[in-house]
């Protein structure tokens, strides 16, 4: 073997090596950080704030199971904090108000569970007009779901004139009580939150149809590329319809959930969290250029930036800089998910 033989040989092993790395950087990432702050931040290993900790963690993953199918297909939604506000606002109204048909001067109230199918069906209209205006109209994801935001997030507003629908216990005679158990109940003996729960299982429907189906597969194929999967016979369009009807399950569920532990609605709510989302999501190994990522990797990302969040507050560090950190973090991991994907291409080439 040359000597030139040797040195490609060296390199090959060296770029593999740190390929392994960057595809196992989450889960370092999230050991690193759970070391530090054990030892940084008071309590922070006591089961009480790994319980806190799993609970932030089931809000921004539910937006993040969602934004990883839209991300994986090569498209991206900047709604989903501000859709998850919205819902919690709709979810305050009416169990706080009714809904009232001026015709017959009528005021309905519903049951919780009730409440719950409503708003799940108002998101599947959202997700189905901003999938409609994108894959129909060949509107770019970007300014899609940009304008959807600012129309949730005014629909938030405008529901209420910019107020709080607080003390949402319900009432016996309306048959609409019993909201917070989504929130705050827990299941023993280890005394698991339900909202927990929920997002255990909204991971697991995530990762059956990513895996196990041919719906997953056309997901995958339509962010590899659009083009070639559209020629293979894949109904690209009804692909990207389902994936963001599906985030924007996601995201009313988010929102009940949140509204459910506050036992208040506020318009505010979910103000950001797309940003976390789609930052849990790139540091979990989906590529923002579509076509390669996983629900399971998500959900270590999110962990990462959960335990980032909760344990500088418990550190007492100032909320100006948590989001100088936060933002630091979003940038590194973009950066990573590149050299990723060039340092895959340069091994492939090696192999051809």
């Amino acid at each position: 073997m040359s000597t030139a033989d040797i040195a490609r040989a060296r390199s090959y092993r060296r770029q593999r090596i740190a390929l392994t790395i960057m595809k196992g950087r989450t889960l370092i990432a999230l050991l690193l950080l759970s070391i530090f702050f054990s030892f940084a931040a008071p309590n922070f290993t006591s089961w009480g704030s790994i319980v806190l900790v799993l609970k932030h963690a089931s809000l921004y993953g539910l937006l993040g199971v969602g934004m990883t199918m839209v991300i994986i297909s090569g498209g991206i939604n900047l709604a989903v904090g501000s859709l998850a506000g919205l819902c919690g606002m709709i979810t305050g109204s009416i169990l706080q108000q009714g809904v009232t048909i001026d015709a017959l001067s009528v005021t309905i109230y519903f049951s919780v569970p009730e409440i719950i199918l409503i708003v799940c069906a108002f998101s599947v209209v959202v997700g189905l007009f901003s999938g409609f205006i994108i894959s129909y109209l060949k509107l770019p994801p970007f300014i899609a779901t940009l304008g959807m935001n600012y129309i949730c997030s005014g629909m938030a507003l405008l529901s209420s004139g910019g107020n709080t629908f607080s003390s949402l216990e319900g009432a016996a005679e309306l048959g609409n009580t019993g909201f917070r158990w989504i929130g705050e109940a827990s299941i023993t003996p280890l005394q698991i939150p339900v909202s927990i729960l929920i997002y255990a299982a909204v991971v697991l429907v995530g990762i059956f149809i990513t895996k196990y189906t041919a719906l997953g597969k056309h997901i995958f194929a339509v962010g590899g590329n659009e083009k070639a999967a559209q020629l293979s016979g894949i109904r690209v369009r009804q692909v990207k319809l389902f994936v963001y009807v599906f985030s924007s399950l996601c995201s009313a569920l988010t929102g009940v959930i949140v509204t459910s532990q506050l036992m208040a609605a506020h318009p505010s709510t979910g103000e950001g969290w797309e940003s976390l989302a789609i930052a849990s999501v790139v540091l979990g190994g989906t590529s923002m250029s579509g076509g390669i990522g996983s629900i399971a990797g998500s959900v270590v990302g999110v962990l990462v930036i959960t335990v980032l969040n909760d344990g500088l507050v418990m550190m007492g560090v100032s909320q100006f800089w948590q989001l100088v950190i936060k933002g630091a973090v979003i940038i590194v991991a973009v950066v990573i998910d590149r050299w990723q994907r060039d340092l895959q291409r340069r091994v492939a080439l090696q192999l051809a």
